[in-house]
């Protein structure tokens, strides 16, 4: 038996009684576990040899000192010795009496390295244990690949995406329908005289009613079809055009479709299931799209014409609208509508499709309700602004939140609420408030929450200062490929806002601001997925450091957690909201120590929701 006494450098002492061979490392299942991104999961070992106690460095980064020196193998340990890992400082003393080690603890002809004979602690990576390095948090999550980048070899093509099929254009309609509906249109719109009726005091039925009696006898006139049901086909399909979003009608109604790409007015592509297909129908005329863009952005007060050819905008239900035209759009006016779901998903959804795991849902839910400030990094299409929505479901209904986006997509099942949207600037150039202007007066709003749909340039400055002053908990998304480009992002956006801060301070605010860090991933077959949770776990030598806490190993094709506390462990377990450490154990219980909050109730809508914000 070996006694262990450990002196910390902030003045704790404590005690460790345990038997040889034992493991000193930050890993929850050390013998000696020391929860601090200075040290290794592994970071050393003592095993019993012939003469006596023997301490080797698992190849740490940081290394292991005995003494004032920094060894790699010594021994015999004395009581005597001082061993420094990480912040501690380690003596040990050997209870029992000296006996002949077993054969598993010496280590016949080891190297320089000591590698040779040592026994298996297990690594996490699932090589070798004993003298491959471990790794420190400093470097940020990945995905884990198939192929050894290594190795010169180039990575073979994963069989799911050799086996996607590409998409096929569909046969083109006949043009002569498209010609009759160009001209159908134009006869409508002549009939309506749209500048002598009052048409904004006409609602959407009595528009299309109006539109179909007009129509009706024009298309008598004309050489159509002379099926009953294809001239009823025409017949909606021209006054979709002429008062409504035309062939998007259908395509908006339908559940399956996801996102909605028009190239040009004769060309539209859905996504469906993941996959992208060519519709067989489009617009009739490049004037129709127009139409309809400006249908779309008119009553939320958005412009969009040569001076200002792009735009960001919404629909009645909240799907995300960006409109592009001429002269920037060269092939014609180009419009993409991200649909926004009819049912909201919820976290047990996400679940339920794979996206993460029971344990990494019951830790993000607790990371809201305890007030973590959470990013939510990803691509375009990977889900961000999907979780952020079911993250901000999840805080208590006492709180206030104000949430802050470019074009309002948030649904927040939450009764005290107030949302803000920027502002483009008029015809004049004037009149613009920008997300940062937003962030600003919101911290006179009296918010417990900040929700910024996504932070995009010099505003993340003020959303970080906004959650190091007293408004913790608060949620943002970001673009970014992993957690530590995540990082860098934000870096480069604060110096976005022109303040000629030095990069230390910049760094010190981030370590300081941002608790938690959630990785989306889109996979090339259309699952979003959470690919890591890292934790911010402070600033050292003038790097951010990280430690990953749950990932998902494309391997196996699951999610596990990394076997590490995160530094806000001991606060939750004081505070009863989590009564042990299985929820961040590697081969825990998928249920361990979730969702412990003893006397809280889950919260949940205190009114029905709004359709619109």
């Amino acid at each position: 038996m070996l006694e262990i006494a450990l002196l910390h450098e902030d003045g704790r002492r404590r005690v460790v009684r345990t038997d040889a061979p034992l493991t000193i490392g930050r890993d929850i299942s050390c013998a000696v576990h020391l929860r601090t991104w200075r040290v290794a999961r592994e970071h050393a070992r003592l095993v019993r040899a012939p003469g006596g106690l023997l301490l080797e460095d698992l190849g740490s980064i940081a290394g292991t000192r005995v003494n004032g020196k920094r060894v790699v193998q010594y021994g015999p340990v004395e009581p005597r010795d001082e061993i420094v890992i990480g912040p501690c400082l380690i003596q040990v003393r050997d209870l029992a009496p000296r006996s002949a080690p077993p054969a598993a603890d010496l280590l016949p002809g080891a190297g320089p390295d000591g590698e040779a004979g040592s026994p298996q602690v297990g690594l996490i990576g699932g090589g070798p244990a004993g003298g491959m390095p471990s790794s420190l948090p400093t470097v940020a999550a990945s995905e884990d690949s198939g192929d050894d980048p290594r190795s010169g070899t180039p990575p073979s093509p994963s069989p799911r995406s050799a086996a996607m099929p590409v998409p096929v254009a569909e046969p083109a309609p006949d043009p002569g329908w498209r010609d009759l509906r160009r001209q159908l249109h134009a006869d409508l719109l002549q009939a309506l005289d749209l500048r002598r009726r009052d048409v904004a005091s006409m609602n959407d039925a009595m528009l299309r009613n109006e539109a179909a009696r007009l129509l009706a006898p024009i298309l008598e006139a004309q050489d159509g079809p002379a099926d009953a049901h294809e001239r009823a086909a025409v017949l909606k399909a021209v006054i979709d055009e002429a008062v409504g979003l035309g062939p998007l009608e259908p395509l908006l109604q339908d559940s399956g479709i996801t996102e909605i790409m028009v190239n040009r007015y004769d060309e539209i592509y859905v996504e469906q299931g993941g996959r992208l297909r060519l519709l067989p129908d489009g617009f009739s005329s490049e004037q129709a799209v127009l139409g309809v863009i400006e249908r779309i952005v008119a009553p939320i007060g958005r412009r969009i014409d040569e001076s200002s050819p792009m735009v960001d905008a919404r629909l009645h239900d909240g799907s995300r609208v960006n409109a592009v035209i001429a002269p920037v759009a060269l092939r014609g006016a180009s419009l993409t509508i991200r649909k926004f779901p009819g049912r909201r998903p919820g976290m047990d959804d996400l679940v339920a499709s794979g996206s993460l795991d029971a344990r990494m849902a019951g830790f993000l839910r607790l990371c809201v309700r305890e007030r973590k400030n959470v990013i939510v990094s990803g691509g375009t299409g990977s889900g961000k602004t999907t979780l952020l929505n079911i993250l901000s479901n999840c805080v208590g209904p006492q709180e206030r939140i104000v949430t802050i986006e470019d074009a309002a997509e948030l649904r927040l099942q939450h009764a005290h609420r107030v949302s803000l949207e920027a502002r483009p600037p008029n015809l004049e150039g004037r009149g613009q408030i920008t997300i940062r202007d937003l962030v600003r007066n919101a911290l006179r709003m009296r918010p417990d929450r900040i929700v910024v749909g996504e932070c995009r340039g010099a505003e993340a400055l003020d959303m970080l200062s906004a959650m190091n002053t007293g408004h913790e908990g608060s949620l943002t998304t970001l673009h970014a490929n992993s957690p530590r480009d995540a990082l860098s992002r934000l870096e480069t956006m604060i110096l976005m806002a022109g303040m000629d801060l030095p990069l230390s301070a910049i760094r010190e605010q981030i370590a300081s601001s941002i608790d938690v860090i959630v990785q989306q991933v889109r996979r090339p077959d259309g699952r979003r997925l959470i690919s890591s949770i890292v934790e911010v776990a402070g600033l050292d030598s003038g790097r951010i450091q990280i430690q990953e806490l749950f990932r998902h190993d494309r391997t196996r094709n699951a999610f596990g957690a990394c076997g590490l506390l995160p530094s806000f462990f001991d606060a939750w377990l004081e505070t009863g909201v989590i009564q042990d450490a299985g929820l961040f154990s590697r081969d825990g219980d998928t249920q361990g120590g979730i969702g412990l909050l003893a006397g809280r109730p889950e919260p949940g809508p205190a009114r029905p929701p709004e359709q619109r914000p």
